[in-house]
């Protein structure tokens, strides 16, 4: 069990369950991220906007993927240090931009199917790829051979099968990042109890920043 700040409420601490733990894990899981770049996708997301707190916190250049203006400030807020907008930038054009033709060590992937052509692109030889969704193709077909020759490496996760080392270390690296004065803790709506099923109406109607909280009453 890990305490919450006396600063933080327990709907914003609720927030960082299954967000907060998946978005640690999509930003470590390859090492220590202090000074590499890291590319988060959906970085004004539930997940995505704690990966670009944490990967900023931890000392790596965020570039965050967004799709609106909206969003984009949002990233920024969080510390992206650049913002694409996907809907009208080419993805992988302005992150070879901004990397000076590198690529990125790491990417925390929001969607490999969708942006599974973009990722190839955009990551370094070397570098490293976490999916935590596939949304937008649930059964990509995953070039090997160019996986093979950039020496790209893949993971992917269910945060339930996450070993409970891991689990630890990230509720000690998030209690840590939750104490500084620059964290962002996003509650979207908060319902009671009894009214679960609007909850779930306010998260399948799309548009919500932050995480839809439930509470039961007292």
């Amino acid at each position: 069990m890990t305490e919450l700040p006396d600063h933080v409420s327990f709907a914003e601490g609720a927030t960082l369950g299954v967000p907060g733990m998946t978005a640690h894990r999509s930003v470590f899981v390859a090492g220590p991220v202090q000074g590499k770049t890291l590319l988060v996708t959906g970085g004004a997301g539930a997940v995505g906007h704690y990966a670009v707190q944490l990967a900023t916190w931890a000392g790596a250049r965020v570039i965050a993927t967004v799709s609106s203006a909206e969003k984009a400030d949002r990233a920024r807020a969080g510390g992206a240090a650049h913002v694409i907008n996907y809907r009208n930038e080419d993805v992988s054009t302005r992150v070879l931009d901004i990397t000076d033709g590198v690529g990125v060590d790491h990417i925390a992937e929001v969607d490999f199917g969708g942006n599974l052509a973009a990722a190839l692109r955009c990551l370094r030889v070397n570098g490293s790829i976490m999916i935590y969704a596939t949304n937008g193709d649930r059964e990509p077909r995953v070039p090997v051979r160019d996986l093979m020759q950039k020496n790209l490496a893949v993971y992917s996760m269910s945060l339930a099968g996450v070993p409970h080392p891991d689990r630890r270390r990230a509720q000690s690296d998030i209690a840590a990042w939750t104490a500084s004065p620059a964290r962002i803790l996003s509650v979207a709506a908060r319902f009671p109890l009894y009214e679960t099923a609007a909850a779930h109406k306010e998260v399948e109607r799309g548009g919500k920043v932050g995480t839809v909280i439930v509470e039961p009453q007292r």
